[in-house]
């Protein structure tokens, strides 16, 4: 497929427009990701759900999500970008619809799955839409970052947003996106960009590379959800991660032979990119992590309610709708290598302060300073490693290198989440003493640190490279 889209090199009336509506359609996706959460206790009891199937309402949007991404990103390559973000979107309105009405546990789970392979297809497409139609440099930076702060603030506000829905019914969770879809749905048309040239057709696209990547990422995906309850070392667990590798190696192997590969494995030498991925993987990895244990010791130890644990992430989402709108200009200027590192150490700052968690709690002192840091940790991290991943990268590929990063993100957030779970369930389960559940709390936290000094490491390798090179990394062009 040729250059897909016009490139704006000025703001103009249909660049915001344009801007808006890739805006309002990751902002629909964070808030419908977290709004459920909470209504999770409401869901149990009214559609009479065991424990395994309560889960599985958070796990089969992640599996959708996580398992099809890097699918989702090629296909907004290769058959258009506007294309693929027009029929995800209507399918997540179609899921929404569904999940008012339905009375069944296991429709409500699917149309969770549904949900989240909607997210994977729209989530790229739009993000390669922002980079291949903004030109490069601060205005594409200053578009990346705005873009971020309304995925970010989508995310932490549904937390409160479903809370307060949850009041009327839990049904309101998933009612209260499709009027916002549908709207969406009647504008995208008239402000998205139409692709130009042709995608491939049938008997040039990679059924066998689509087909192994899928079923390779999904049965990972859902290997990783399910190893907490059925035991990191057990025969099942273990079986699934080998056949997931064995088709993820096959699909390498297909792509390295194939005259149109689905995945050009060559763009994995991009530095960048790889970095940026590796840098995803431990921050939403250490932020999941983060958030379970907190929830669970705000309200499992000291008894606040959905809507007060919500609250109590404020602070870093208006922190993260705030600075993400200047994150652009930032970037220009320090450079990403910098901000990275800068942002990961916050983040290492806001963890190692939460492992002082007590069996009471002020809020102002003994974790509002978390919630600061981890607000700026979050708002230099999260948009710069999107300008990072796809920089330097063909307009070919956009969504490819969206895919990836995306991927990323999702892993890391499923894989922590099983471990930092497996270590909860392990030490604080039935019987155990307040002071013992903190301690395995702490020992969570601790973890959760770890992987945000990895992050400071990895962002330190990208100063070096720079500075190797004999350029100051004060620009997001270098290499």
């Amino acid at each position: 497929m040729t250059s897909s889209t016009p490139v704006y090199a000025a703001w103009n009336r249909r660049a915001w427009a344009l801007l808006a509506v890739l805006c309002s359609v990751l902002f629909l996706d964070g808030l419908d990701l977290s709004m459920v959460g909470v209504a999770l206790p409401s869901i149990e009891a009214d559609l009479n759900l065991s424990t395994t199937q309560l889960g599985w309402v958070v796990s089969a949007y992640v599996l959708g999500y996580g398992g099809l991404l890097l699918l989702g990103g090629r296909t907004a390559d290769l058959f258009g970008r506007k294309r693929t973000l027009i029929i995800g979107l209507a399918v997540f309105a179609a899921a929404s619809a569904v999940g008012t009405v339905v009375e069944d546990g296991t429709l409500l789970i699917l149309s969770r799955f549904v949900k989240g392979a909607s997210a994977a297809f729209t989530a790229p497409a739009g993000l390669s839409l922002i980079t291949t139609t903004f030109a490069q440099g601060p205005m594409r930076n200053r578009a990346i970052g705005i873009y971020s702060a309304f995925g970010a603030t989508g995310f932490s506000s549904g937390l409160i947003i479903g809370g307060l829905l949850t009041e009327i019914g839990w049904r309101w969770t998933f009612a209260a996106a499709l009027p916002v879809a549908v709207a969406l749905l009647a504008i995208a048309p008239r402000v998205v960009p139409k692709d130009i040239g042709r995608g491939l057709s049938h008997r040039h696209y990679d059924l066998p590379g689509a087909a192994t990547l899928t079923s390779g990422m999904l049965l990972l995906v859902y290997t990783i959800v399910e190893a907490p309850g059925q035991g990191w070392t057990s025969a099942r667990t273990l079986a699934s991660t080998a056949i997931s590798l064995g088709l993820l190696a096959l699909f390498a192997r297909i792509e390295s032979r194939s005259a149109t590969p689905l995945v050009r494995l060559g763009i994995l030498r991009s530095g960048r990119l790889l970095r940026a991925a590796g840098g995803a993987f431990v921050m939403f990895g250490a932020y999941a992590g983060f958030q379970f244990i907190l929830t669970l010791y705000l309200q499992g130890l000291l008894g606040w309610s959905p809507l007060q644990t919500a609250l109590a992430f404020l602070p870093a989402g208006v922190m993260i709708a705030v600075a993400s709108l200047r994150m652009g200009a930032l970037i220009d200027r320090f450079g990403a290598a910098r901000l990275l590192a800068i942002g990961f150490t916050a983040f290492a700052g806001a963890y190692g302060l939460a492992t002082q968690i007590g069996e009471s709690l002020d809020y102002t002192t003994g974790l509002l300073p978390t919630m600061i840091l981890l607000g700026v940790g979050f708002s230099l991290v999260f948009t710069t490693l999107q300008v990072e991943a796809t920089t330097g990268v063909g307009d070919n590929e956009q969504g490819l290198a969206a895919g990836i990063l995306q991927t990323s993100f999702q892993i890391g957030g499923a894989l922590v989440m099983a471990a930092v779970s497996a270590i909860v369930s392990t030490g604080a389960g039935i019987g155990a003493s307040p002071a013992e559940t903190l301690d395995v709390f702490r020992t969570g936290l601790t973890v959760v640190a770890g992987l945000a000094v990895a992050g400071f490491l990895l962002s330190l390798f990208g100063l070096q490279v720079r500075f190797a090179d004999g350029r100051t990394p004060v620009s997001t062009h270098d290499s």
